[in-house]
């Protein structure tokens, strides 16, 4: 009791607060006999299971076959199965996240392959450059060739009469070009990940500043500036906001309650039910609001800052790398730093609110910046070294 007679109430603890919101957010499904068995621990199942199937990969039951494998393929098979053997690991013990949907382990996965891909750009950084394209070779068989070096700004006028075929063909060229898609589908999942129509403008504009700045570095970004301008900025980077802005407002305006599986009333309804498990349990309002003060400030652009690294990255590690922009090799890594990108937001945008997260660092947030670290310290830092001139000592 406090000396003037009322109750000292405690503050409740956050882990406590995040464990109660997302039991409260999926208890329809856990008391829902058709999905309750999915939320249960199958800990020793998956450790028997787990060792069986490495019983039998391995070639232990076969030792013929076994014998006469060469040794690359061995280790590759070894390899995989070691990031099997993690990635079962992550999905049953990594740390959550706040998002339920579609099920807590998916996203405990991420996890474990955000740790892989730490992992393997720590690997690249004690190689020599040359090896480690030699090495891209394993990943695909396409990979370890020199690119032709290609620019868009060789000419940028818009008519070309001498041109036989097109008149129009700079453009022609550029619409058609498989950046066109990636702007536009880029931004539309950067609208539903960020939701705050100002900042992803800020990040749009700020991308094509990062072009200007290091095209000397990269010939890929010498782009004409109606490419640059109308083209990425005013045409597709906008599409792609609209889009995704329009997607924001399509969930924010639902209203969320949630029925189990069993309790449809029909196939119909069974079946919409189940493919609404792929979507949010509820929508949560990103409130950045960057101009709260100096410490959000800085907060918000941190973010902004990490987004658009990761962005130049992609560009870099393909120069240096010698990976062509339609090789799976990028497509997997996008997809993979868009599966990383969703609970870390959203993690972010939580700790800044204070939405029920403790006040240490979110952990996909630790692997989001560490991988970004990584990767410019595999191949762009190494680039920023070579280009300062070294004087020998005296000659200054």
């Amino acid at each position: 009791m406090e000396p003037n007679g009322h109750r000292k109430t405690r503050r409740r603890d956050p882990m406590v607060r995040e464990d109660k919101e997302m039991k409260l957010s999926s208890s329809s499904d856990e008391l829902d006999p058709w999905t309750a068995w999915a939320y249960r621990p199958r800990t020793v199942t998956f450790l028997l299971f787990g060792a069986c199937l490495l019983i039998w990969a391995s070639g232990i039951l076969d030792p013929e076959h076994s014998s006469s494998s060469d040794l690359v393929s061995s280790v590759k098979r070894g390899i995989w199965a070691m990031i099997a053997v993690f990635l079962t690991y992550c999905l049953l013990q990594a740390p959550s996240t706040v998002l339920i949907r579609p099920h807590p382990a998916i996203w405990r996965l991420v996890h474990g392959m955000a740790v892989i891909y730490l992992v393997a750009l720590t690997f690249l950084l004690f190689q020599k450059r040359d090896d480690a394209r030699q090495f891209m070779k394993f990943l695909h068989p396409d990979l370890g060739v020199e690119l032709p070096e290609r620019s868009y700004g060789t000419d940028c006028r818009i008519y070309v009469p001498e041109n036989p075929k097109s008149r129009f063909k700079n453009v022609y060229d550029t619409l058609f070009d498989e950046f066109v898609l990636a702007h536009i589908f880029g931004w539309w999942g950067k609208a539903i990940m960020i939701r705050n129509q100002p900042l992803l403008w800020v990040l749009s504009i700020g991308f094509e500043l990062m072009e200007l700045t290091f095209r000397h570095m990269l010939p890929n970004f010498n782009e004409c500036w109606w490419d640059s301008i109308i083209l990425d900025i005013l045409i597709c980077n906008w599409f792609g906001i609209w889009a995704g802005m329009h997607t924001v407002r399509y969930f924010d305006g639902r209203t969320y309650e949630w029925v189990g599986i069993s309790r449809q009333p029909n196939i119909i309804g069974k079946v919409k039910r189940t493919l609404g498990q792929f979507t949010p349990a509820q929508w949560d309002k990103d409130e950045w609001h960057p101009l709260l003060g100096p410490w959000r400030f800085i907060q918000v652009l941190s973010l902004c800052i990490v987004f658009l690294t990761v962005e130049l990255n992609t560009f870099f590690l393909k120069f240096c790398l010698w990976v062509p922009p339609r090789n799976p090799v990028i497509i997997y890594r996008l997809i993979l730093w868009w599966l990383i990108a969703i609970p870390t937001i959203r993690e972010y945008n939580s700790y800044l609110q204070d939405r029920g997260i403790p006040r240490n660092i979110p952990d996909h947030l630790v692997m989001a910046i560490a991988s970004n670290f990584a990767e410019k310290d595999d191949m762009i830092l190494p680039l920023f070294v070579k280009a300062i001139p070294i004087h020998p000592k005296g000659t200054i």
